[in-house]
């Protein structure tokens, strides 16, 4: 029998039992696929994020997985909460390293750039810059979601799939009454998202009542198994991308985004536009850590 250390972080933000709990486990060498699955289920969290240091890539390498078996590849909360991890448990996940600091994902190498919040990491990642990709028509996501035609309606902006590392589709929803509203048929959700190509849905409204906040928005993802997320960066970044696209925000600037307020885990995700990409950054808290048996 085989003990591994495990950890559990709430991610975007610096205060536990807020932000999106993740599960991390310490491994030695890569596992078999079923005991990344079952170790995933085990946990239960929309995401468990399994962690070394690899030699052959000189660097921290991160593999994610869902409950429902799905391998998640992008820069969202399941890698910044083991990179916070690496960094508060002081692991020399950089040596060797020169100029800026990279982890991979998977096989993906992810740039980072590192500074301190309130006693805690700050940890920014780095996306490719945001792409269009397609469209789904108002009609189909209305039914899915359970708001009017009129409720899906933002300053006449259309529903589209965005891409950085992973296409999510971006909906506009009128305001915060209307977002909180929203409902998540998945059977629906799944069979759109199937026939489009996307993963996720990320409805979003910049009419809020909070002020500090670009927008406040809502993540579903059934296809992964995921109903409701807390905070999604994979989502985030692409959101900030479009939203440059349509000219409302600025590159070189940082703007916040909430989510979770819904599911009593409210998360503050900071995203910057610049002109070869996007950072997606913010903190985690560690709330639990111990042995799992293999």
């Amino acid at each position: 029998m085989t003990q591994l250390d495990y950890y559990v972080l709430d991610v975007f933000t610096d205060q536990r039992y807020k932000g999106n709990q993740l599960s991390v486990v310490h491994i030695n060498n890569e596992l078999t696929l079923k005991q990344y699955h079952d170790i995933s289920r085990e946990f239960g969290y929309s995401e468990t994020s399994f962690v070394h240091y690899s030699t052959e890539l000189n660097a921290f390498k991160v593999r994610s997985f869902t409950p429902a078996k799905f391998e998640v590849a992008g820069a969202g909360h399941n890698l910044l909460g083991a990179v916070c991890l690496a960094l508060l448990k002081k692991w020399d996940i950089f040596k060797n390293q020169d100029g800026q600091p990279y982890v991979y994902i998977s096989d993906t190498k992810i740039p980072l750039h590192i500074t301190e919040e309130n006693g805690l990491p700050f940890v920014a990642m780095k996306q490719r810059p945001a792409e269009i990709t397609g469209t789904v028509p108002v009609d189909l996501i209305s039914r899915a979601v359970g708001l009017s035609s009129d409720e899906l309606s933002l300053h006449d902006w259309s529903i589209h799939i965005v891409q950085t590392e992973v296409p999510h589709l971006m909906v506009p929803v009128k305001d915060a009454i209307a977002l909180k509203k929203a409902i998540s048929h998945k059977s629906l959700l799944k069979e759109i998202s199937e026939k489009f190509s996307f993963e996720g849905y990320y409805l979003f409204t910049t009419n809020t009542a909070h002020e500090k906040y670009l927008a406040e928005t809502r993540f579903f993802n059934p296809g992964i198994g995921i109903d409701e997320d807390p905070a999604t960066g994979t989502a985030a970044g692409p959101l900030a991308g479009y939203l440059a696209m349509l000219g409302h925000i600025r590159k070189d600037q940082d703007f916040l985004i909430l989510q979770g307020e819904y599911v009593e885990h409210p998360s503050t995700i900071r995203v910057k536009v610049v002109d070869d990409g996007i950072w997606v950054s913010g903190s985690a808290a560690i709330v639990m850590e111990g042995k799992i048996y293999v």
